[in-house]
């Protein structure tokens, strides 16, 4: 007989029915009946409502910590444990990892992985991981992943939100998940299975937060007394998603860089892949586009009073931005290489793609009309290995470094999400006209986007949010960001906004790079502002980019950037002042 944790009957089981119909009516996941397998009798999961001294009681009956770990391999998790429709969970290993084992900086754990069996035969199981430490916080961390996903999170290191000691060796419960496929960042292919596509824009969240839930009660006797969610550009869009969709659980997120407008940024991408590779001479190579970056910097780096490489006063800078251009394109009767390597005006129109963004003439989910355009023109590198292509010509499968991260994103969006045609050719896509393609572009936009402004519950149960972003992102446009945040300011108001939003954007950092990398413990401002109220402000960033490792700088709060105050170590923070722009 296996063992299982078992949840309520009827109530959930009416419930889960709804959901399912919901689900499947967002891009057509069929709506057959099932029906649950055969329940075992169900092992009691202790109530969080207990008192203290059946707590104590409880605690003293508890078996030794190894065992409560080895104990959970092998456990079911009725289907009804999990909120949104499922065919239950299945622990597959259970492994206590001592304090001792080699590379292990975490304490003693007790590491779960396992499954999430998915509806269909058809549709990959969501895998999980899920590290419960002995010394225990008290609090859980469930952490979001990148790109495509399709590899599990499993959140055992250090974290960009927690770079000097990871979480879990702080005493977090820790866990994530693949989002329901297998693969990686870049592959797409997924998009073809309608239930993957579900689990991917925000099913698997829920069902993975469900199950970690049921095994830490088990494995503790009580839920947590906090519970969080952490990540960065997919993961940043996973934290946007579950204070829209499920606020209920969650006391605070840290969401960075976040793809909020998911459909928005991969319609672009589709745009500068064919500004590139569709217009003749469209191509922009990398010698020229350092030649625009450099630039920049020459005409912006000393608009903040430091020349210290980094463009941190972006609205002055933008205020040049003509003068900038107009030294950049190449002029009548004067040859490309006697001025040095200059713009033509298919190749600025290329670039002019990007400064602009995209408006459409119909609207997305939640009333978008298009995506943002990003800082060509004031500090963003543009030749890195997630900037525009390196190749001339468009690759029969385009990638990353040989056409470009945004488009590579794109096509592949465009042929397995939208067309869900492996053999369509995105350069014929038309954005702006889609056709009869519009009716599932915009489902997509909203089953997986994060572009949703009502956080009332979220905001009423006093949930708290850290966002924080390069104004040099090169793969989602900082002003991406910073509209959905007017859009919030617009709809509760800037003091409202204030009690439960922190918005940092950071000069000279790009998506994970840049000549600015921060390095900064946003996991210990969420939990002071969370557990003792104590607001954060500006922080302190030391810059992490190998070439300028050490140095500090403030991060400062949107809209304010770090000012040089004209005397003192260019290298020290504390002869910078966050000022207005």
């Amino acid at each position: 007989m296996r063992r299982r944790i078992a949840g309520p009957r009827a109530a959930p089981r009416l419930a889960r029915a709804a959901l399912h119909c919901a689900a499947a009516g967002a891009i057509g996941v069929a709506t057959t009946t099932t029906t649950a397998a055969p329940t075992a009798t169900p092992t009691a999961v202790p109530s969080p409502g207990q008192t203290p001294a059946e707590s104590q009681a409880q605690s003293q009956k508890k078996p030794p910590f190894a065992t409560r770990c080895t104990d959970l391999g092998g456990l079911w998790l009725d289907a009804e444990v999990i909120a949104l429709p499922t065919y239950g969970a299945h622990v597959e290993t259970a492994t206590l990892i001592s304090a001792q084992t080699p590379g292990n900086g975490a304490g003693e754990f007790c590491r779960i992985t396992g499954v999430i069996r998915a509806l269909k035969g058809t549709t990959p199981d969501i895998r999980f991981d899920l590290n419960l430490p002995r010394r225990w916080n008290g609090r859980a961390l469930q952490v979001g992943g990148g790109g495509y996903n399709g590899t599990v999170v499993t959140g055992i290191g250090v974290m960009p939100f927690s770079p000097v000691r990871a979480p879990l060796a702080q005493g977090y419960v820790t866990f994530g998940d693949d989002s329901g496929h297998v693969g990686n960042a870049a592959l797409a292919v997924f998009g073809l299975v309608d239930e993957a596509v579900v689990n991917f824009g925000y099913a698997h969240l829920k069902k993975t937060h469900d199950a970690a839930l049921a095994l830490i009660v088990r494995m503790y006797g009580h839920p947590p007394d906090r519970m969080y969610f952490a990540g960065g550009s997919t993961g940043g869009r996973e934290g946007y998603t579950v204070m829209q969709r499920f606020p209920d659980d969650y006391d605070g997120v840290i969401a960075d860089s976040p793809a909020l407008n998911f459909s928005g940024v991969r319609l672009i991408g589709v745009r500068i892949g064919q500004a590139e590779y569709a217009a003749p001479g469209g191509f922009v190579p990398p010698a020229l586009l350092e030649r625009v970056y450099q630039k920049t910097l020459e005409v912006c780096d000393k608009l903040d009073g430091a020349a210290d490489g980094i463009v941190s006063d972006v609205a002055q800078c933008r205020q040049r931005e003509s003068e900038i251009v107009d030294a950049l394109r190449c002029h009548r009767g004067t040859s490309y290489a006697h001025e040095g390597g200059c713009l033509t005006d298919t190749q600025l129109a290329t670039l002019l793609v990007l400064r602009d963004g995209l408006r459409l003439p119909y609207k997305l989910a939640y009333d978008v009309g298009g995506y943002a355009g990003y800082n060509v023109f004031q500090g963003t590198r543009l030749n890195g290995m997630l900037g525009l292509g390196h190749d001339a010509a468009r690759q029969a499968s385009p990638t990353f470094n040989g056409n470009g991260y945004l488009y590579a994103q794109g096509d592949g969006y465009i042929r397995y999400f939208v067309a869900q045609d492996a053999t369509f050719n995105s350069m014929n896509f038309d954005v702006l006209h889609p056709g009869k393609y519009q009716k599932q572009l915009v489902a997509l936009s909203q089953t997986i986007g994060a572009m949703n402004p009502d956080l009332n519950r979220f905001i009423a149960r006093g949930g708290k949010l850290i966002t924080l972003q390069g104004l040099a992102d090169e793969v989602i446009s900082p002003n991406q960001t910073i509209a959905y945040y007017d859009r919030l300011v617009d709809r509760y108001g800037e003091a409202r906004v204030n009690a439960f939003m922190r918005l940092y954007m950071v000069p000279g950092f790009q998506h994970g790079g840049g000549v600015f990398i921060p390095s900064v413990d946003l996991l210990g401002a969420l939990d002071g502002w969370v557990t003792r109220g104590v607001s954060p402000e500006t922080l302190l960033a030391t810059d992490i980019s190998p070439s300028t490792n050490g140095r500090s700088r403030p991060l400062c709060r949107y809209p304010m950037f770090p000012r040089y105050l004209g005397r003192g170590n260019l290298n020290e923070a504390n002869n910078f002042v966050c000022s207005e722009p």
